[in-house]
């Protein structure tokens, strides 16, 4: 594992478990270990001392160093091994701070907002634009939607989305799957299927956010499509389809 950026924060940051306040903060750092998104780490000391119990939990050393591991504990409720600390680490930032595994509390806020799924990126910029292009998304010469109001959402690090109304999709030849995803920026997805004659032609083609985080809300139940794997036109021009994460 690398440890690609270390970056300073000035928002509060608080996480809660069991209606317990764990950690309450000015300081925290952002640490990127994947390229995708940074985690948490907290000072020790602006975590709550007596939910934090020594765990016999063995972690494998990394970059960061031999991890120290600890259960949350707040009244009958435990979250195992769900904070560690890096005391010999390599990496001098990281030796005082404590990271707090993000799924095993109840909840994060950044100041007076709640966030979900990883903490914010502030190197990541999100923006939602209505425009009048004609987009055509398609899959085997079979047009799944068609648009002249599509809303166009660019977000770093990946190509730009089109999403169209429902009334502009072919939502007979889409089938929902139990698939859900988050996002911190947008909120949490539903996904659909291509599928012919009761027979999944493509996984995973359309997405959805009924409900979207507020700083998203002009996507609220529009359609997604993969540019990795589908057909896409732009005002007659077939677009490149982009390698990314979502790529198969």
């Amino acid at each position: 594992m690398d440890i690609n950026s270390i970056v300073s924060t000035e928002k509060r940051v608080r996480t809660y478990f069991a209606n317990a306040k764990i950690a309450d903060t000015l300081a925290a750092r952002l640490v990127w270990e994947n390229p995708h998104y940074p985690a948490y780490y907290l000072p020790r000391e602006d975590v709550r001392a007596d939910a934090l119990l020594p765990s016999s939990h063995v972690g494998q050393p990394d970059a960061r160093g031999v991890p120290r591991f600890f259960d949350v504990r707040v009244g009958d409720r435990v979250a195992a091994h769900a904070a560690r600390q890096y005391v010999d680490s390599p990496v001098a930032e990281l030796r005082g701070l404590v990271r707090i595994d993000w799924n095993a509390m109840d909840s994060w806020f950044e100041e007076e907002e709640e966030v979900f799924v990883h903490p914010h990126d502030p190197f990541k910029r999100i923006d939602i634009l209505a425009a009048s292009r004609r987009v055509v998304v398609s899959i085997g010469g079979v047009v799944l939607a068609e648009t002249r109001r599509p809303t166009l959402l660019f977000e770093t690090g990946l190509p730009t989305r089109f999403y169209f109304s429902k009334t502009d999709v072919r939502m007979d030849l889409l089938r929902p799957i139990e698939k859900r995803t988050g996002c911190a920026y947008k909120g949490f997805a539903r996904y659909w299927v291509y599928e012919v004659d009761g027979k999944v032609i493509e996984q995973d083609v359309a997405w959805s956010y009924p409900h979207p985080l507020a700083e998203s809300a002009k996507i609220a139940g529009m359609i997604g499509f993969y540019n990795e794997t589908l057909d896409i036109d732009v005002d007659g021009v077939r677009l490149a389809k982009p390698v990314t994460e979502f790529s198969r």
